[in-house]
């Protein structure tokens, strides 16, 4: 999957701005800059966590599905935090 649009990116920023997770200390450009990143991070390492399911997972599941895997783990890491 391709890095996200640009317009995308600011409209996470904007509702990540409105919530009361927003992260305090940064300035509207450096939380665009972190989204950015992140994403970028993201489309760089898709291939790398593909390769680290397990064979049966990896043939199996959608890359919808997959997403959806690493989205409930590091959401519950972050909760138990």
């Amino acid at each position: 999957m391709a890095a996200l649009p640009d317009q995308t990116r600011a409209d996470m920023s904007a509702d990540i701005q409105r919530t009361p997770d927003c992260p305090g200390g940064v300035t509207k450009a450096e939380l665009r800059a972190a989204i950015d990143a992140a994403d970028d991070w993201a489309d760089a390492n898709a291939a790398a966590y593909n390769a680290a399911l397990p064979a049966a997972a990896r043939t199996a599941l959608t890359a919808r599905q997959k997403a959806r895997v690493l989205e409930f783990v590091i959401r519950k890491r972050w909760e138990a935090s």
